[in-house]
């Protein structure tokens, strides 16, 4: 019998549910996929915890990205067989062992990359491409300064910098996990006992980096801003500063909205700066997603 994850409620882990669930059939322009792996990120979390939006109403099936095999066509789809693997990002209902996808919204995998690790794809890769290459144009002799550098769009975006020969990279994460950020080619950054602000203008005399990604908000985003270059591009891309430590907070959530900064339009222009909200849940152009899922895909 197909199974699927149920966020049955906001609250502790004791709201998920595994489930029965009657077969999908895949409608005009669907395929139906026999679930392999399914990623897990932290919206996934944020969602369970009723602190992340948008997403649809309780009880649902989370899931952005998954991958599998094709074991059922709808009319008029091309370009698939039955047995096909593939990988896809869909707008939730991933996490189950069946599950019905636009087939728009999939890719069949390449030779040599596994279903393991193309389920990790469309949400990390995916997002840190966008932002980087999509938005960012970023090229060989850029520097970079990565939040959150150990996590999974951190490491991505490590990786994506590696392939376009982007040296000066910076990255910031727990003590710890330094030997994650060099094992990409970045140079890390204690957040804890390390003041990246210091440190990027001091490596740089002062000018600031290219890029910088940013997953944390409040107060850290001001920050980053500030070690921003003329010409640089800001990406925030999350609010980690509002999840909560262990337990649901709303006072947190609070506090860091309100350390978050409101930027200023002049001020950006005078400084030649670009601020970008990113939001891949929320894009609606599909086919440049797909079209970068591809680039992805062919390394």
């Amino acid at each position: 019998m197909p199974r699927r994850v149920v966020l049955t409620k906001a609250g502790s882990p004791d709201t998920i549910a595994i489930q029965e669930m009657e077969m999908p059939s895949p409608g005009e322009g669907e395929i139906r996929i026999e679930v392999a792996f399914a990623g897990i990120n932290f919206a996934d979390l944020l969602m369970r915890l009723g602190l992340y939006n948008p997403r649809p109403d309780y009880p649902f099936t989370p899931g952005y990205e998954m991958s599998g095999v094709v074991d059922a066509i709808g009319e008029g789809v091309e370009g698939f067989s039955l047995g096909q693997r593939v990988v896809a990002a869909m707008p939730n209902g991933g996490q189950s062992s069946h599950t019905v996808v636009a087939a728009n919204r999939a890719l069949v995998l390449p030779e040599g990359i596994s279903l393991e690790t193309a389920a990790s794809i469309p949400v990390t890769y995916l997002t840190a491409h966008h932002m980087l290459h999509y938005l960012g144009h970023m090229k060989k002799g850029d520097s970079v300064l990565i939040h959150g550098g150990a996590g999974g769009v951190g490491t991505a975006a490590l990786q994506l910098c590696q392939w376009a020969g982007v040296d000066k990279v910076w990255a910031t994460a727990s003590g710890h996990k330094a030997s994650t950020i060099q094992k990409f080619g970045g140079v890390a950054i204690d957040r804890h006992n390390e003041d990246f602000v210091e440190i990027i203008k001091q490596a740089t005399n002062g000018k600031g980096v290219d890029h910088v990604l940013d997953p944390i908000g409040g107060d850290n985003l001001a920050r980053s801003l500030s070690v921003l270059k003329e010409g640089g591009r800001l990406y925030t891309y999350g609010m980690s500063a509002a999840a909560p430590s262990s337990k649901r907070s709303l006072l947190r959530s609070y506090l860091a909205w309100r350390k978050t900064p409101k930027f200023d339009p002049l001020r950006l222009m005078t400084r030649n700066r670009a601020v970008f909200g990113v939001h891949m849940g929320t894009w609606k152009e599909e086919s440049v997603m797909i079209e970068q899922l591809q680039t992805i895909l062919k390394g």
